[in-house]
């Protein structure tokens, strides 16, 4: 695969002759992967289209080395967990195809990074090694060119104060935080802001009761003083990452494609408007995995965008369990 892989994607037919390939490829280098195909009855040469491709449980990232090739990985990002929980690992043989991922699909949606200064509010994400959201969060302070830009763990007041007076000078702003971290700021502050990019991870991370995204982007549009609230749809077992700029509706770039697995029946895929399991296929995956069957739940809205629901519980994974060697 040439240095431009998987950059280069500009159409449907690209993609799909792309993942194809991809999954030949997996398919003879990845153990697990194969091992996984080999299980279901899968034969390579019968998988000619998208829909005939196996995704792999994204638990398997939690129990096996998910490896395409044999190599020592330059960094190994590591998921969020409490104490005694298995993390997943996703182990990265190039940080550089990481790092190309994560700008260019930023870029696509909001232009150059150096025209922000972007705020960091992880606190849980700080408080651990190994994240691959930090990773990029402090990538992107960096690039940014700006002695204001930085991270912020608990000082609350000071993030405010700071926030205030960059979006009252005019600059681009962009917080990106944890949502327990975001509603903490807004509980304790009052906001007006003209020139800042609201944009949540997700996960209260058990700090707060969980609740529906609709009802997050409300309290926080309303603490902020802003008309929408943005979201990035990412994880650690993928390079790639999807946004929302507002109402839940996400795109992706154009080397990552969203499918809705019908729960019951994982090997079906739902029409648009109807409620399953999300699979991505990240193309950026070439040394991991590229298809992954994850625990969230979606629709998908148009042949461009789809919304995030939540994740399954323990009774609607059942579908998934076909799926666990």
């Amino acid at each position: 695969m040439n240095s431009s892989f998987p950059f280069h994607i500009k159409s449907e037919k690209e993609f799909e002759n792309a993942a194809l390939d991809v999954f030949q490829k997996q398919y003879q280098s990845n153990g697990v992967y194969k091992e996984f195909c080999d299980h279901l009855s899968v034969n390579p040469q019968e998988v000619r289209s998208i829909p005939d491709i196996p995704f792999l449980p994204i638990q398997f990232f939690k129990t096996h080395d998910v490896k395409t090739g044999h190599f020592t990985p330059e960094i190994t990002f590591l998921s969020s967990g409490t104490t005694g929980q298995v993390q997943s690992q996703h182990h990265v043989k190039n940080l550089s195809l990481y790092i190309e991922s994560f700008t260019k699909t930023f870029e696509l949606f909001y232009g150059n990074i150096s025209d922000f200064v972007v705020l960091g509010l992880l606190p849980s994400y700080l408080e651990r090694e190994g994240s691959s959201l930090i990773y990029m969060v402090d990538h992107f302070i960096k690039e940014s060119e700006s002695e204001e830009s930085g991270f912020y763990l608990h000082a609350l007041d000071q993030l405010s104060d700071t926030l205030i007076r960059l979006d009252k000078s005019g600059k681009k702003i962009l917080l990106i935080g944890v949502s327990f971290a975001l509603l903490d700021l807004v509980e304790t502050h009052t906001f007006q802001l003209k020139n800042t990019i609201i944009m949540e991870t997700g996960g209260m991370k058990g700090r707060r009761k969980e609740m529906i995204r609709q009802e997050l982007h409300e309290i926080l549009s309303q603490g902020f003083g802003v008309d929408h609230i943005h979201s990035e749809y990412g994880m650690t077992e993928l390079l790639s990452q999807a946004y929302s700029k507002g109402q839940s509706r996400f795109e992706s770039p154009p080397h990552m494609k969203i499918l809705i697995r019908d729960t019951e029946d994982p090997f079906h895929y739902l029409n648009p408007g109807k409620t399953g399991g999300i699979n991505v296929i990240d193309l950026a995956n070439t040394d991991s995995c590229a298809f992954i069957a994850t625990q969230d739940l979606g629709k998908q809205i148009n042949s461009d965008e789809f919304e995030i629901l939540g994740r399954f519980d323990q009774s609607d994974i059942r579908g998934c369990n076909l799926l666990v060697l």
